[in-house]
C-alpha cells in the first residue's frame, strides 16, 4: 500500500505548548474541508509505502513525528503506519481538524485539535474529538467568541489557543490577540474568567521564515 503525502520534513514545531521543539512532520495529501484562507497544499506530490516512510523519517533524525496534512484522520492504512513508527520508537503528535474522532487517536502521545469557523456546522457531537491535549483554533473573525467558548465546552483539553490568520503572506496578530482579550474576559454577568486562560500562539515557524 501507498500512501498519498505532501512532503515529509525536519522543522521546529511552531505552535501551541510544543513551541519551538525540533520535529519531524509527515504531512498527508487531501483534507475533508477546503477553507478559503488555508496555506497549505493539499495535493499529492509523491506516493510512499511505509517502508519508504519510515526511510525517510530515519534520515531526518528527529524522534518527535508530527502527524498532520491535509487531515489525518481521513487517511486509509494510517493505523498500520502509526504502529510502524512507534515499533520505531517515535513520540508521535497529531494535529487534526476535529470534525473526525478514530480509534488510533489512541495512539498518540499528544493530540492537537484545531476546529474550523468557518467549518463549523460540521462539529456534531457524535462524531467530532472530544478530547484532546490542546485545542488550536485560528482567528478567522473577532466574532467568533462563540464558537471558541462551545468548542472549549466540548473537547476536553489542558490548553486552549488561539492563533492568527495567514491570508495570503499577511498574517492577522493583532485580530488574534483581540479575540484572546475577549475569551479571557470576566463574564459580565458575573462568573469567573476561563482557567487555564486562552493563550495566544505566534506560529513561529513563519516568523522564522521555516516550513
Amino acid at each position: 500500500m501507498k500512501y498519498r503525502l505532501r512532503s515529509i520534513f525536519s522543522s521546529i514545531q511552531g505552535e501551541g505548548r510544543h513551541t519551538g521543539r525540533p520535529a519531524t512532520f509527515i504531512r498527508f495529501a487531501g483534507c475533508n474541508l477546503n477553507c478559503p484562507w488555508c496555506d497549505t497544499h493539499k495535493h499529492t506530490r509523491e506516493m510512499l509505502t511505509i517502508s519508504e516512510i519510515m526511510a525517510k523519517v530515519g534520515k531526518l533524525g528527529n524522534r518527535t513525528v508530527v502527524v498532520t496534512g491535509g487531515e489525518p484522520t481521513v487517511v486509509i492504512g494510517l493505523k498500520d503506519l502509526l504502529q510502524a513508527l512507534k515499533k520505531g520508537g517515535y513520540w508521535l503528535a497529531l494535529e487534526t481538524n476535529g470534525t473526525r474522532n478514530i480509534p488510533e487517536i489512541e495512539m498518540f502521545d499528544y493530540v492537537a485539535v484545531s476546529p474550523k469557523y468557518f467549518y463549523r456546522s460540521r462539529y456534531a457531537e457524535e462524531t467530532m474529538v472530544r478530547k484532546a491535549d490542546e485545542v488550536r483554533i485560528v482567528a478567522e473573525d473577532e466574532v467568533m467568541v462563540g464558537f471558541c467558548r462551545q468548542m472549549r465546552a466540548r473537547i476536553t483539553a489542558s490548553d486552549y489557543f488561539i492563533s492568527p490568520l495567514d491570508e495570503q503572506g499577511k498574517i492577522h496578530y493583532r485580530r488574534a490577540f483581540n479575540l484572546m482579550l475577549r475569551l479571557n474576559a470576566k463574564p459580565k454577568t458575573g462568573g469567573e474568567a476561563p482557567w487555564p486562560p486562552w493563550a495566544l500562539s505566534i506560529q513561529t515557524h513563519k516568523v522564522l521564515g521555516l516550513k
